[in-house]
Order: C-alpha cells, then structure tokens, then sequence
C-alpha cells in the first residue's frame, strides 16, 4: 500500500476535505491529488469519502474507519524518519506546545525560560485555545503536546499525564460583601452577577455542578478564555470573578482579593497530552520534567504505551 496516499488522505480530512487547500500545503495539484485518492479507493475497494456534486463533503462509515488507522500507520512512519534523523537533532528543532492562556500566562514562563537557557537551538510554539482544540491539536499531530483539563479524556489516541490539581478562588475588589461571609457559600456566590471562564474552559463544569448539587443557579454575566480579562472586568465592577487560583498574581492585590473556594468546588487535574506510541526527542521529555519535576521519563512512556497506572489526582501536587 502507497503510504505517501495515506498521509494524503489524512491532510485532506485534517484541511476538511478541501482538495485545493491541501493539494497547496502538499505543494502538488489539485488533480494530482484527487487522483490518488481515487486511486486509494480502488485499492481498498472501498469508498471513503461522501460527495456533493463533484466536491467532498465527509467521510463513508468505512472511510472512518480507515482514517483511525492510517493516523497511526503515519504517526509511524514519521516516527521512523524521526529516529532515522540522528542524535544530531536531540538539542535543536521545534517544540509545538497547545495549551490555556492560564497555563502560558502564570505556569510556563518559568518553565520556558529554563528550557531555552538549556536548549537555546530549539524554538517553541505556543497556541491557545480551548481545551477540547488543544486536544484535537495534539491528536492531529498539529502539536507535539498539549496541557490543559478538560475534554482530554474524549480522546482514544491522546495519552494523558496528570500532573497538578488546581483550586478556584473567588476574585472581588477591596470591601466587596463577600469579603464579610466566611467561610463562603455557594448561596453567597449565587447572589452575585459572576464572571468566568466559557463553559467546557479551565474547569468550568465543576464550577457549574456544583451549584447544581445546590440547587442553585449561577448568574453569569460574562465569560472569557482569559484570567486577565475575567479580572479586568471584575474591576470594571460588573461582577464576581472565579478564577484558576494559580491566575491571581502580586500584582493583582493592589485592586483585588482573592477568596478561596476548594472547599464549594472539586479541584481539576492538568494534564500532558500526547499522541499515542508517539516518538519523543530527548528534550521533549526534559520539558515535561521541568513543567512537572515529580514526572519521570518512565512515567511517560508507559502512559504512550498505555500502560502503567495514573497517578490518583490527590496526591498530585497543586499547581
């Protein structure tokens, strides 16, 4: 079987079946390209793609099927071609990381800062977005790995490190009411107009069913993707912000109070996300280590071969 077919059936899923805007990224023509593919059903006897007049549109049932395993029969083949590439690579390349603007913002430049004083020939890409994106970006191999909390789990190819719990705090400006009701309760943050993350965002279903569990309803006046923009409203004065503890710096005590809510909602889980029996290079695993140093080299392996057990989310360390 033609590999070079394969990936080309898989960019063409990953660029939603436009032939002209994949044949451009495989630096081919689009008539070339629609040739192998119906080349590649001829092959397999098998129709893999829906149509609409002369224009692909999706996926048959089978083509489904075949489009999981040719993701792994690539993944493969370019980890071949990455081993094959020597350790003269092991200090120099690109590192694609997917993650939150909480995790860029407040957790990695450490990290980062570290990793490129130790390895100064390897450049880093962050992308942000949500998580459910995040991990639809390291299964695609758009990425070589995500770190985030929700929607991970929703994906079979994706391996998963856990790494860190993390807490919620309430964020209010200097003499705000809630700052006189201790301990909080949810009924006390339910009297407020509040201002969070967008649903399925850092956490955000916890924060909901826990009020569910209350009988409540929260009033929520506005959402973000961002820490920042959640405080920067909150000192707008449009409401009561819930944040990644981890998200509230020195810099925000001149015009807020922090509040923390561990007690009213469960704590989350970061994750490291990889595709599965994906090859990692040396410093890729370093990374990992530095973001989280209780996180060992075996550690990781077994979870790309999915095995080993994760470690239970209480006795993780909190971010």
């Amino acid at each position: 079987m033609n590999i070079a077919r394969l990936k080309n059936f898989t960019e063409i899923v990953k660029n939603n079946f436009n032939i002209s805007a994949t044949a451009e990224k495989l630096y081919t023509s689009q008539p070339t390209l629609s040739k192998q593919m119906k080349m590649l059903e001829e092959e397999l006897g098998l129709a893999l793609f829906t149509r609409k007049g002369k224009n692909l549109s999706g996926l048959t049932p089978m083509g489904e099927q075949v489009m999981e395993l040719a993701r792994g029969v690539v993944a493969q083949v370019e980890q071949i071609g990455q081993l094959s590439l020597g350790d003269q690579l092991a200090t120099s390349g690109v590192l694609r990381i997917a993650t939150t603007h909480t995790m860029a913002r407040y957790k990695l430049p450490a990290v980062i800062t570290e990793f490129s004083r130790r390895y100064p020939e390897v450049s880093i890409q962050l992308h942000q977005g949500a998580p459910a994106q995040l991990a639809q970006m390291a299964q695609n191999g758009d990425v070589e790995m995500a770190i985030a909390t929700e929607s991970m789990h929703l994906f079979d190819e994706l391996a998963t490190v856990p790494c860190y719990r993390w807490g919620r705090s309430v964020v209010v400006p200097h003499g705000h009411p809630l700052l006189d009701c201790q301990p909080l309760a949810m009924a006390d943050l339910a009297r407020y107009p509040l201002i969070t993350y967008v649903f399925g965002f850092t956490g955000r279903s916890k924060m909901d069913k826990a009020f569910g569990r209350h009988g409540l309803s929260p009033r929520i006046v506005l959402t973000a993707t961002d820490s920042d923009i959640i405080k920067h409203y909150v000192r707008l004065g449009m409401g009561v912000g819930v944040i990644a503890t981890s998200a509230f710096d020195e810099g925000d005590r001149e015009s807020l109070v922090c509040l923390n809510i561990d007690h009213l909602i469960a704590s989350s889980v970061a994750h490291v996300c990889l595709r599965r029996h994906a090859h990692l290079r040396d410093y890729m695993y370093d990374f990992i280590h530095l973001y989280a140093p209780h996180v060992n080299r075996e550690a990781v392996q077994l979870a790309l071969l999915n095995q080993g057990t994760p470690a239970p989310s209480a006795t993780l360390p909190w971010l």
